[in-house]
């Protein structure tokens, strides 16, 4: 079967219901947490991409008892520095990062040698920022130059650290709480903010966190040796997923979409506010608090009018993952845009932000991209000839990248020939079913 897509066509107008899968941030966090807890805990709409697979892989190979069903996963848990395993165990975390670096978190009290490796994309990610904070605690880790393979030998004996997060990585935080449930004392962060699911999980559990917000850092303290407490968990859907047919509703003419019972956590919805200031139309409906997390159904109206911002810097952390779409609203609004300070977007599985920019040439949007930042010189009147061919290839197999090029083939028009269909098994493996059921006449 052909690895590649090919898009002849825009997609017609359309009124639909969806649901997708899991949140993948909440579906690896929970897998983890619940390996270390003591019993077992099961949870529903756990997503099933090679990411999550991953994580399970890792824990199995951990000693853990993991079953993974049609609709549900149960994990047995070993209890804190409950694993069991051989040395110069070998983890491979595939392509991703969140799990790559959690999972070290949880490795700092380990007393035999453990090799992590990942894919080609992953082995060039930047591990320094979580290797450094862990070392803290007594942990031995060497790396090949602050990446992939890493191996690291633990200790027994974890020290509590102070540990200041100046990027807003939820990943190196998150690694760092891990941490600090293996030691004796009392862990003290400082960190710029980001995405606080794993605050969420931790306060659920009733694990001993205290944290404090203030305007642009949240102190966080967290005192170890806690026993965990099995956690039964419905997954709810993913925004970073629900973000591309949000975007596909707002770009097609005459169309509604609602999107049911999806993560709305304030930390990131960093999209549906840069959204909204664009002109986009999108309402919460049925809003609920699910174990700390804020849920709700999605309705979005096609758009009219958009409009170009000048996006406010303290949003990219809470929209990291959503800055590819985010940038085909820009292609189509009246004006400039204008988005700075994206580095991090050159932190995921490909050079995103050049990526961007490509796909924005390809529409024939013109875009300067400079220091980290790029502009777009938005056109209303966007449309593409049907004989306009677009080839998207070699991008390093970025999911991301794969599902921003098929919403703006639906949504513009052109003949577009994608790539590497198979990467979206890393994040969202039923992407193009549920863009097929937006085209066709049934819903879920």
């Amino acid at each position: 079967m052909l690895n590649r897509i090919t898009i002849k066509y825009p997609i017609k107008t359309f009124n639909k219901k969806i649901r997708i899968e899991g949140d993948k941030s909440l579906s690896i966090r929970w897998a983890l947490l619940a390996s270390q807890a003591v019993g077992k805990s099961t949870s529903v709409n756990i997503l099933k991409s090679e990411d999550v697979i991953s994580t399970l892989n890792c824990l199995r190979k951990l000693g853990t008892k993991v079953k993974l069903f049609k609709n549900k996963c149960e994990i047995h848990g070993l209890g804190l520095n409950g694993y069991k395993y051989r040395s110069n165990l070998k983890l491979d975390a595939g392509n991703s990062g969140t799990l790559g670096r959690l999972i070290l978190g949880f490795l700092v009290h380990t007393n035999k040698n453990i090799r992590i490796i990942g894919d080609k994309s992953l082995s060039r990610r930047d591990f320094l920022r979580v290797i450094e904070p862990l070392k803290k605690f007594g942990a031995t880790i060497i790396s090949n130059n602050g990446k992939l393979p890493i191996k690291i030998y633990g200790t027994q004996n974890a020290q509590p650290i102070n540990y200041f997060e100046n990027r807003g990585s939820a990943q190196c935080k998150s690694a760092v709480m891990f941490a600090a449930l293996n030691t004796k004392g009392q862990t003290i962060i400082r960190a710029k903010k980001s995405r606080d699911h794993s605050e969420k999980l931790f306060r659920h559990l009733r694990l001993p966190i205290n944290i404090i917000k203030n305007k642009k850092i949240d102190l966080i303290k967290i005192s170890g040796k806690k026993k965990i407490k099995s956690l039964n968990y419905n997954i709810p859907s993913d925004i970073s997923s629900s973000a591309f047919f949000i975007v596909l509703t707002a770009l097609t003419k005459n169309s509604k979409l609602i999107i049911k019972n999806v993560n709305i956590n304030p930390t990131r919805t960093g999209v549906i506010k840069i959204l909204k200031m664009m002109g986009v139309k999108i309402f919460f409906d049925n809003i609920k608090i699910y174990k700390g997390e804020k849920v709700a159904d999605i309705k979005i109206v096609s758009s009219k009018s958009l409009k170009a911002i000048n996006c406010p810097v303290h949003l990219n952390s809470s929209a990291i993952d959503e800055f590819l779409v985010i940038f085909l609203i820009a292609a189509k609004a009246k004006g400039i845009s204008y988005f700075k300070n994206l580095s991090e977007l050159n932190q995921k599985e490909s050079p995103r932000l050049e990526w961007g920019s490509r796909i924005l040439n390809f529409l024939g949007v013109k875009n300067v991209v400079k220091n980290n930042s790029i502009k777009i010189y938005g056109r209303p009147d966007l449309e593409l000839n049907m004989n306009k061919k677009i080839i998207i290839k070699n991008f390093l197999k970025d999911h991301r990248v794969f599902m921003t090029s098929v919403i703006a083939a639906l949504s513009f028009g052109g003949n577009w020939t994608i790539h590497d269909k198979n990467s979206i098994k890393t994040s969202f493996p039923s992407f193009m079913r549920v863009i097929n059921i937006i085209k066709n006449k049934n819903n879920f």
